[in-house]
């Protein structure tokens, strides 16, 4: 791994930013696990699940159009620790709730999470261009990104094992008031970061229809942005969604726990841990959309065998294939925006980015949780894990297109006379 990012100039800033980061985002998956076991086990129901996911991302989405505008327009740093001060409220809140109304506590799960996705549409456009600016080299910034995404997994791996034993030791409420807990670190990181001072921004004299009509012209304009952006937008509608189902794994076809819920959470964790870790191995030039195409259907595979398997440990070991290759559907996409996209289109086009992901990844948790109803999640997750070979099967056919393309223009432009005819 290529660790040079944290010798330049604002590798204060980073270790900041990721320390704290480390402890909020341990919370955060806490309290994923807890919800929706809360929610498993009160309705009984796969498409409350869907809802409990539909009410955090689709918020997101709208929200982060918006929020990517802010992002352009404001100091990133202060948006950012605004929005992590609210959610520090949000969380608070949700404890109250579990504490004193559990046993109506469904649609006030529900509200509130619909308020954290509002939150988080400003929180991630904020968050993901401010990392571009702690870095000083560009070439360090895909490691950095997968370094950032090594932490976001590990705590995917520790957060819902840790979930699972202390829902079953010493109840839900707990869990959410370690999650509420954990806002103190990053909000006490951010107060401490010292970033340089930041050009003035001038003053927005056009309205935001007038500066998204931008950012989509530049996006239409760019084929690496674009087919990036359809590329995670047909994987989070027909495939990203198939965490929505673990609590059924858990429950109904391995007749488990909620440690048994952990468990399989902290495996895909575990897994998309060592893809981050891998991505952030890759040398600088590397092709990520190549990795990105092989890894995809890698994620696939894994999801197949892993609906196939009734044995509880080779369901885990598949399911830890399918995370591995799943990491490099966030985290490579990000990394061709942040590497390729201006700084002044940064926050909009993120915002985008983000509203691809996070819209379309709740209307496929809505579907999915309705459709595994009637044919099981078993045969579900089987169909997903086909759908995603067949999009890594076209993007990457795409990709050898472009190829193929880009060779042939820088063929006429070393040799003009024979494209224009003349010996």
């Amino acid at each position: 791994m290529n660790f040079t990012t944290f010798n330049s100039f604002k590798s204060r800033n980073f270790r900041l930013f990721f320390m704290g980061q480390s402890v909020s985002l341990l919370g955060t998956w806490m309290q994923k696990t807890a919800v929706s076991w809360v929610i498993y086990s009160l309705t009984q129901s796969k498409f409350m699940l869907g809802v409990t996911v539909f009410a955090t991302l689709f918020p997101t989405a709208i929200m982060s159009l918006y929020g990517g505008v802010i992002a352009d327009r404001h100091n990133r740093h202060s948006v950012l620790l605004i929005t992590q001060i609210v959610s520090l409220l949000q969380a608070i809140l949700l404890t109250i709730s579990i504490v004193f109304f559990k046993d109506h506590a469904v649609w006030t799960i529900i509200v509130l999470s619909a308020v954290l996705g509002i939150i988080n549409g400003f929180d991630v456009p904020a968050r993901q261009s401010l990392v571009r600016e702690m870095v000083d080299n560009k070439d360090d910034l895909p490691n950095a990104l997968a370094l950032n995404s090594s932490m976001v997994n590990l705590s995917k791996l520790i957060g819902p094992a840790l979930a699972g034993f202390i829902l079953e030791s010493f109840g839900d409420e707990v869990c959410f008031g370690m999650n509420a807990m954990s806002f103190i670190p990053v909000i006490i990181s951010l107060l401490l970061m010292r970033l340089p001072k930041q050009e003035l921004k001038p003053k927005a004299d056009r309205n935001i229809k007038n500066e998204f009509k931008d950012a989509f012209n530049y996006i239409i304009s760019t084929p690496e942005i674009h087919s990036v952006l359809i590329f995670v937008g047909l994987m989070s509608l027909f495939v990203l969604s198939f965490t929505t189902l673990t609590p059924a794994f858990a429950k109904d076809v391995f007749n488990g726990s909620a440690s048994t819920l952990g468990v399989i959470d902290g495996i895909i964790g575990f897994g998309a841990f060592v893809g981050a870790i891998f991505l952030a191995s890759l040398k600088p030039g590397a092709n990520l959309v190549k990795v990105l195409a092989i890894n995809s259907l890698v994620f696939g595979v894994g999801l197949i065998l892993f609906s196939e398997s009734s044995n509880y440990y080779m369901a885990l070991f598949f399911v830890a294939i399918a995370s591995f290759g799943m990491m490099s559907v966030r985290t490579i996409t990000n990394t061709i925006i942040q590497v390729n996209v201006p700084n002044h289109f940064r926050g909009r086009v993120i915002s985008i980015y983000v509203m691809t992901l996070t819209g379309l990844l709740p209307i496929g948790s809505l579907a999915i949780g309705s459709i595994s109803h009637y044919i099981g999640v078993q045969a579900m997750v089987l169909i997903q894990g086909v759908c995603a070979i067949i999009i890594a099967l076209i993007y990457g056919k795409y990709l050898k297109k472009q190829k193929l393309k880009k060779e042939a223009i820088n063929l006429l432009k070393q040799r003009p006379e024979q494209g224009l005819g003349v010996k």
